[in-house]
């Protein structure tokens, strides 16, 4: 039995003083008991924060940093940035993802994510044909986020058309190809890994991707609870044919369509119109918004405001990790509502009006439930995913503890996450992981491989 003495930590109820921390040799927490005396010897920490959720992450996308940013000859969007991203993933090996995951998520431990939901569809070898393991790329992400110490749920992407109305996939998504059966091959493959810091559900890559049928399909034969995931309105150029071929923009569409429930989360969901705001809030279902990427790529803007005003639930996800911060997520998503609706303040609640502090615990009650593992929250049974607080950084001075998770969030650039515990084990310490040596020489080499292919 392990132990952390919080002078002072955020409780799903609040801030509380005092506050003992107790967990288990398999991460779970068994005790926090608030207005209590330090025991001898239990380590003391001033400032702590149940560890933030990344709900959408395509691990092997962190290798394309600083690639993309340079413009074509006629204009940049989503789509030409795509057949970089294809490019980029028709040579990757299955050590290769392994390595760069284990970079990316002991980057997202340091910046305060604890747990990370894969949306991973590179399923294949770079000719098309199936690893002799179907489950070979998805274990080596897993093996990555052990190496790291995240806790991760496993989404096998369904991929199995290039454009609705099941147009043939193109020769540059042949690694991606995957249909129901597969689908479900590779979710059956993972099920010995699932524990305290594993879950495996599913993520239909998006409704140009997938059809109904086979949505319906793998839903039919997954296990019940199992969390699901799904691309859906990221770009207008997406409605638009949403609209051309179905007569329905995506979001109806797929409430038409399927029985979208608490289990399910829409990532992105960035273009909806007033009836698909209120579907979505009424569903339980959580909108995954990426800020960072929706801005790298050009998507657009979620339409925040009225989604809280009718009790939508969101998490947030770093996505092809031009940023591996919650912080940044956070500001950036409640910064782009005050530039559109030239206003302040956008995100809060009836009872919440801080805005750092509404964000955060919104963020990571959307992201826990889009995750299906039982963590977002210091409390009995649940991880023991800790971010303690560097609380001699000048921007958290004089702060009293309701008012820190403003100051954490929209002051500066500065990671103010100083240890992170996550699953009960420490694997942040003083701003290092404890294994980055090891993983970023990984890292090293494997970014000189992929340039070598490329040169």
């Amino acid at each position: 039995m392990s132990a952390l003495f919080c002078r002072h930590a955020l409780l799903p109820e609040g801030w509380r003083n005092d506050v003992l921390l107790r967990w288990d040799d398999a991460g779970l927490l068994t005790e926090v008991t608030p207005d209590t005396a330090a025991p001898a010897g239990v380590e003391v920490a001033r400032l702590v924060l149940p560890g933030m959720v990344n709900l959408h992450s395509h691990s092997f996308q962190r290798a394309l940093s600083g690639m993309t940013e340079v413009a074509g000859d006629t204009p940049d969007s989503f789509w030409t940035w795509r057949e970089l991203m294809y490019r980029f993933a028709r040579q990757i090996t299955p050590a290769q993802m392994e390595a760069i995951a284990a970079q990316l998520f002991s980057e997202c431990l340091r910046h305060g994510y604890t747990s990370v939901c894969e949306f991973h569809y590179v399923h294949r070898q770079p000719d098309g044909a199936l690893y002799p393991d179907i489950a070979e790329t998805a274990r080596r992400v897993i093996d990555g986020a052990r190496l790291a110490g995240i806790g991760i749920t496993m989404l096998p992407v369904l991929y199995s058309y290039a454009g609705f109305g099941e147009q043939p996939l193109k020769p540059e998504q042949a690694r991606f190809r995957t249909g129901a059966d597969e689908v479900l091959e590779i979710v059956a493959a993972l099920e010995p890994l699932r524990g305290a810091a594993v879950e495996v559900g599913v993520a239909p890559h998006s409704l140009r991707a997938a059809s109904i049928g086979q949505i319906e399909a793998v839903l039919a034969q997954l296990p019940a609870g199992r969390p699901v995931h799904v691309h859906i309105a990221e770009q207008m150029g997406e409605v638009r044919q949403c609209q051309d071929h179905s007569g329905r923009r995506p979001v109806r569409y797929l409430f038409d369509n399927l029985p979208i429930d608490a289990r399910w989360c829409l990532v992105h969901a960035t273009h909806l119109d007033e009836a698909e705001v209120a579907l979505l809030a009424d569903s339980g279902a959580v909108a995954g918004l990426c800020p960072t990427t929706e801005a790298n790529l050009g998507d657009g803007l979620f339409p925040l405001a009225p989604y809280l005003a009718q009790g939508g639930r969101f998490g947030v996800g770093s996505d092809s990790h031009v940023s591996q911060s919650p912080v940044e997520e956070l500001r950036w998503l409640e910064y782009g509502q005050r530039l559109v609706r030239q206003q302040r303040n956008i995100a809060v609640a009836p009872g919440e009006r801080r805005v750092g502090s509404h964000l955060w615990q919104a963020a990571l009650a959307g992201g826990a439930q889009a995750a299906g593992r039982p963590v977002g929250a210091l409390a009995a049974g649940l991880s023991a995913d800790v971010l303690v607080l560097d609380d001699s950084h000048p921007n958290l001075y004089g702060l009293a503890a309701p008012d820190v998770l403003n100051g954490f969030i929209f002051s500066g650039n500065d990671n103010l996450v100083r240890d992170v515990l996550a699953g009960g084990r420490w694997v942040v310490r003083s701003q290092e992981h404890v294994a980055q040596p090891a993983i970023a020489a990984r890292f090293r080499q494997t970014l000189a491989e992929l340039r070598e292919l490329r040169s």
